[in-house]
This record gives C-alpha cells, sequence and structure tokens, in this order.
C-alpha cells in the first residue's frame, strides 16, 4: 500500500501546484485509482502546454511562444500541407527559434486561436509523451498535429510538432 500513498500524496502537491492556473485540470473520479488521476494530472498539464503554445503563437506572443518548447538541439517542427504539396522541416530549436520568431516579424497580425484542444490521444512515458489530435482551423481546414513532449525540471514542453493540414471539408 505504500506506493499508492506515494502516489496520493505526489498528486496532492501536484494539486496544490495546479490551483494557480488559469484553467484548471478535471478532476477525476472520485474511486479513480492513484495512478489514474496521475496520469490524468500528466494530460492536463500537457495539453495546458499544447493549447497555451496555440495561443501565443497566434497571439504573436513570441515570449510565451518560447516558454513552451524545449530549447535543445533535438527539437522539430515539420509542417505537410496536404492541399498545396508543400511542407517544411525544421531542425534544432536555433532553427525553429528563428523561423517562428522571423514569421512572427513578417506576419505581426494576431490571429483568432481555434478552440483549444480537449480531446488528445495522450501517451505518457516517463518523463515523455506523444500526442496526438486532429483541429479544424479557420484558415487551413481540417488539420492532424503530433506534439512530442518531455518533462524538463518539473514542467511539460514541446520537443517536436508534426502538422498534416488536409483543408477545408468538401461538401456534399
Amino acid at each position: 500500500m505504500q506506493p499508492f500513498r506515494f502516489l496520493y500524496i505526489l498528486c496532492a502537491i501536484c494539486v496544490m501546484g495546479l490551483s494557480s492556473c488559469d484553467d484548471p485540470p478535471p478532476e477525476p473520479a472520485a474511486d479513480a485509482p492513484p495512478a489514474t488521476v496521475a496520469a490524468d494530472r500528466e494530460k492536463a498539464q500537457i495539453l495546458d502546454i499544447i493549447n497555451g503554445e496555440t495561443r501565443a503563437a497566434l497571439g504573436r506572443d513570441y515570449e510565451a511562444w518560447q516558454s513552451h518548447w524545449a530549447h535543445e538541439s533535438y527539437v522539430t517542427k515539420t509542417y505537410v500541407n496536404m492541399v498545396n504539396g508543400s511542407g517544411s522541416e525544421t531542425r534544432g530549436w536555433d532553427a525553429v527559434d528563428d523561423f517562428v520568431g522571423t514569421y512572427i516579424q513578417e506576419h505581426p497580425e494576431p490571429e483568432p486561436p481555434p478552440p483549444p484542444v480537449t480531446d488528445a490521444d495522450v501517451r505518457l512515458y516517463g518523463d515523455g509523451a506523444w500526442v496526438s489530435y486532429e483541429q479544424d482551423d479557420a484558415d487551413q481546414g481540417r488539420k492532424r498535429e503530433s506534439r512530442l513532449m518531455e518533462k524538463i525540471n518539473g514542467a511539460w514542453k514541446i520537443a517536436g510538432m508534426h502538422t498534416t493540414i488536409y483543408g477545408p471539408a468538401e461538401s456534399d
């Protein structure tokens, strides 16, 4: 029973740490096992980072955008546009940072963010996670995104991003 008590205490500490967040994560079921509670909290933290990064990028808040990323040589940011056949791959934090910084400078007008991601497939692997979801974008239409997440100094950061753009849904 000691491991469950430890997880319960760890979850309680996480709850206290999250109490200052704007949107607290949803509460797990009262009878959920401690491991499930901890996993649900990790997933909520990850979705908060993903949604925050999107809001910052589209709001043209460069410093806030940077805070959501791992600043490491192994990060990647990839776009594939199935509509027009274009794509890009940016590798390494310096290149990703330069790419987004330049984009924000050249396109300073904020864009409205899509609805927050609330339904994503989140796979936890210790201090790493893989996230996948679909979203409708006002400009690009349907897109699928995958994020590689890494917990650095206790905080989730984006270490990789892949976006595939499918375009607007065809009408019947």
